[in-house]
C-alpha cells in the first residue's frame, strides 16, 4: 500500500513542485501517473524512493512513514522496492548475467541462490540466450528488460518505472509495457511515471493525471483511452 496523504512539496528556490497531494494504491496495482515536464510526477516519484522529503504531509509505504525513517535504514528501505528509470543504469563493465546479479550481491545472497534465480529472472523478461551480452551490445529494448529484470530479482513489493519508455521507439515500448503488465499480474504493485498519453491510451487503466503540482484527474481508462 502507498499513501501520499496531504503532500506539498517546496524547493528551496521556491519553486512549489507539488500542492496538497492525495493519492493512494492499492497492493498489486498498476497504475500510471502522468502529466507534462514541470507537473510534479518526477518529484512524487523521488519522495518515494526517498531522494527528497516533503515539506509538509505524509508519505507511507508498505506502512512505513517515509519521514520517520532514519538515515541509516534508507539504503534497507530501497532495496524493498524495485526502481527501473528512463536511462537504465547498467554497469557497462558487466554482462547481463552480471548486472542483474549485481542486485544480489549487494544484499548478501549466497551464490548459490544467484546461479539458479538469474537464469530464471533472464527468461520471465525474454533474455536467457543474451546472459553473457554486454549492455553496449544490447539494444534499447533489451538493455531496459535488463533493468527491469535487475529490478525484480529481489522480489520487491512495488515496482517503481520512472519513463521506461523514454528512450525507446514505439514497438519496443509496447513491449516494455506489456512486460510490466505481466509483472503486475504476478501480484507486483506497478507505478509508472510516463508523459506518453499513446502509451497510456494503448494499455489503458488506472491513470493519475499531475499539472502544476496538483493531481487533476484519477480516472480508469479503457485501452482506447476513454473512460469506463
Amino acid at each position: 500500500m502507498i499513501e501520499i496523504v496531504d503532500v506539498s512539496k517546496t524547493y528551496g528556490t521556491g519553486n512549489r513542485a507539488l500542492r496538497d497531494v492525495n493519492i493512494t494504491i492499492g497492493d498489486g496495482e498498476f497504475v500510471f501517473i502522468m502529466g507534462r515536464s514541470g507537473s510534479g510526477k518526477t518529484t512524487l516519484l523521488r519522495l518515494l524512493i526517498k531522494e527528497e522529503e516533503p515539506t509538509s504531509g505524509d508519505v507511507i509505504v508498505n506502512d512505513i512513514m517515509l519521514q520517520k525513517m532514519r538515515r541509516r535504514h534508507i539504503p534497507r528501505y530501497r532495496r524493498t522496492l524495485g526502481i527501473v528509470f528512463q536511462d537504465f543504469r547498467l554497469l557497462n563493465d558487466r554482462n547481463v548475467f552480471e548486472n542483474v546479479a549485481f542486485a544480489q550481491r549487494v544484499v548478501g545472497v549466497p551464490l548459490r541462490t544467484i546461479r539458479e534465480s538469474v537464469p530464471e529472472m533472464l527468461k520471465l523478461v525474454g533474455l536467457s540466450s543474451k546472459y553473457k551480452a554486454m549492455p553496449q551490445h544490447l539494444s534499447g529494448g533489451e538493455q531496459q528488460r535488463v533493468a527491469i529484470a535487475r529490478a525484480l530479482i529481489n522480489q520487491p513489493e512495488v515496482l517503481l518505472a520512472d519513463e521506461p519508455t523514454g528512450n525507446l521507439d514505439h514497438q519496443n515500448a509496447v513491449e516494455i509495457m506489456k512486460l510490466l503488465l505481466d509483472i503486475n499480474q504476478m501480484g507486483t504493485t506497478v507505478v509508472v511515471v510516463t508523459h506518453s498519453q499513446e502509451i497510456v491510451e494503448q494499455i489503458g487503466g488506472r491513470v493519475i493525471t499531475m499539472d502544476r503540482g496538483r493531481v487533476i484527474s484519477d480516472e480508469i481508462k479503457n485501452r482506447s483511452g476513454h473512460e469506463d
